[in-house]
């Protein structure tokens, strides 16, 4: 509900009298009740709120307008947000200046890029950031406490890293030769120099290794780990809500973007740990490969597919590099070709219009704040020859 002077956001649930109240003056929340509601407010049906943000123009409530069903967890609803407004709190742009309307629009096209994109998920009745086997550890205190800080420097990464997940299995697939070279040393070196017993690296040369379409070779990584696997577990709770068994450790895959070797390796893993968990429940005899399953097969590797050109999409701008063989198990020509398409696209969209994308996911995270009273706009700063065909703003990165 909408007046000039407030946002009046009802809870629809049976039985709920609650109101949230957003002063859009002095931008207060309070809660109230249905019946201070006005008459003449516009209303609009919408199905959450994912945050604010601060703009140029002042700020602006980002709500969400359609969802989609995606599947239910425990019988709790999983939804996918699929459009979204962003709801001014200014009634008017008259205290901008034509310097600042432009600044203004631009980031609202960046925050509109940004929901754009295909991935946002939520439940109302269930917590969707921490995993089961946490949530099943944790006090009630606890699930009050908001999300942990971001730490900096690797120690204090890796530390916090087996504190939320335990043993550390990482999985290097960069190349061992080249530009990538450099890389994998140094994670070496610096793993090494750790000296922790619950961090374990494997360095696995995943072009050298599957050259020539040779993608079977992938057995030899996945039997390398199958024993640490073993050891990691998984995590199991019966009806009664008895824990049976827990995850003692994750996999912790890169490569360079962390996008098309590393998903393809991440499916291979979970359908390894699956198909322990069905036979476990008797759902496979012991023997029984999910491979052999072919209609849930198709369904699993889909779904590795699409989660791979969501994440893709997002970071590069192109659908994900060797889905052809996370959708069907087999390296193609086919396949091959539209990798090439795909990288021709990003090595465009990276050097000549990644800024815009870049930029927009930083405004949205809150990496760049908008400060109206800056004397000179970020946007209009200066860019030499090499930034002429870039699409975006520039400068926000570094703010």
């Amino acid at each position: 509900h909408i007046t000039p002077e407030k946002f009046y956001v009802e809870a629809c649930d049976d039985g709920a009298d609650d109101v949230l109240i957003i002063d859009r003056v002095s931008t207060e929340v309070t809660l109230s009740v249905k019946k201070d509601i006005p008459p003449s407010a516009v209303t609009r049906p919408i199905f959450g709120i994912l945050g604010t943000i601060h703009l140029v123009a002042g700020n602006y409530l980002i709500v969400i307008t359609k969802k989609k069903k995606i599947g239910e967890f425990f019988n709790h609803v999983i939804w996918k947000a699929t459009d979204f407004d962003v709801l001014s709190y200014k009634k008017t742009m008259l205290h901008l200046t034509d310097i600042q309307l432009q600044d203004n629009k631009t980031f609202l096209a960046m925050m509109n890029h940004v929901l754009s994109m295909d991935g946002f998920y939520f439940s109302t009745t269930y917590d969707l950031t921490h995993t089961l086997q946490r949530l099943s550890n944790t006090s009630p205190e606890f699930q009050e406490m908001s999300l942990l800080e971001r730490m900096d420097g690797f120690q204090r990464h890796f530390d916090s890293q087996i504190i939320i997940y335990g043993k550390q299995v990482i999985i290097n697939l960069v190349n061992q030769k080249g530009s990538e070279k450099p890389l994998e040393q140094a994670f070496a070196t610096m793993v090494s120099s750790l000296g922790n017993g619950m961090i374990r690296y494997i360095a696995f040369d995943f072009h050298k290794e599957c050259k020539n379409m040779r993608w079977d070779r992938l057995s030899i990584l996945l039997d390398q780990v199958a024993e640490m696997q073993d050891e990691l577990s998984y995590f199991l709770v019966d009806p009664a809500g008895l824990v049976l068994s827990t995850q003692e450790g994750v996999f912790r895959s890169n490569c360079m973007d962390c996008l098309d070797r590393t998903n393809v390796i991440q499916s291979l893993l979970a359908r390894r740990s699956l198909q322990a968990q069905l036979q476990r429940l008797g759902v496979l005899h012991v023997g029984q490969k999910l491979e052999e399953q072919d209609e849930f097969e198709k369904i699993y590797k889909n779904a590795w597919a699409d989660n791979a050109n969501a994440c893709a999409k997002q970071y590069a701008g192109t659908g994900a590099l060797k889905t052809d063989f996370t959708r069907t198990g087999k390296r193609t020509q086919l396949g091959l070709i539209m990798d090439g398409w795909n990288s021709l696209i990003r090595y465009y969209k990276n050097n000549f219009s990644d800024g815009f994308r870049q930029d927009s996911i930083d405004l949205f995270l809150g990496n760049y704040s908008v400060d109206e009273l800056e004397s000179h706009s970020p946007l209009s700063v200066p860019r030499d020859l090499k930034f002429l065909a870039d699409d975006g703003p520039s400068g926000l990165c570094n703010k």
